[in-house]
């Protein structure tokens, strides 16, 4: 085997450790979604145990990335994000807009009428509505954001976010899975500047 392959084979490991603290999962809740043993988990992380595409392709399914991201395929030059809508079966379509796991991922999400229901995890979420209307439920305290809008909150606040009506919205999703926050960097409107 050469040394560019033993190399790439070496980190997969590590990446694997990585892309799974970052998400806040435990080996015993990746364990859960993929059906691999914790024992073979903890193995692959830690480079005792060879990845094999029987295992690579249900933790690339669970942490919904590539197959060629999980393996650091060399680029090919071509910096076009190729889109993917994964279709949910509440109606809702998330399109993944950035094609490697990192800092902040960012989607796509054109979100279908359901019943509102609280969750908490780890991260920082920021929202901003491209068309209809947002219903944003965060603790005690509700929202309603139109198109153009933004909100942005701690993920470990319980929250829910949702069409605020009977039609679909459609929004910008941006995730940070270690708290980090957006940063909005734009020129002042002329509005702004004559005021």
């Amino acid at each position: 085997m050469d040394a560019e392959l033993e190399q790439i084979l070496d980190d997969i490991g590590p990446r694997l450790r990585a892309l799974r603290r970052d998400r806040g999962l435990t080996l015993e809740a990746l364990a859960a979604t993929t059906g691999i043993s914790v024992s073979t988990l903890s193995r692959l992380e830690s480079g005792s145990r060879r990845p094999t595409l029987d295992l690579l392709i249900p933790l690339a399914r669970a942490h919904r990335v590539a197959l060629d991201e999980l393996v650091a395929a060399p680029a090919t030059g071509d910096p076009r994000v190729h889109l993917r809508p994964l279709r949910r079966g509440d109606g809702s379509v998330l399109v993944p807009l950035t094609q490697y796991p990192g800092r902040v991922q960012v989607f796509k999400h054109l979100l279908a009428p359901r019943e509102p229901k609280l969750v908490t995890h780890e991260g920082y979420e920021w929202l901003y509505v491209l068309a209809g209307e947002l219903r944003l439920i965060l603790g005690e305290h509700e929202s309603t954001l139109h198109p153009g809008e933004a909100a942005e909150f701690d993920t470990r606040q319980p929250h829910w976010f949702g069409p605020a009506n009977t039609s679909t919205v459609e929004i910008l999703h941006l995730f940070g899975p270690r708290g980090d926050q957006a940063v909005v960097r734009a020129s002042p409107s002329l509005r702004d500047v004559v005021s």
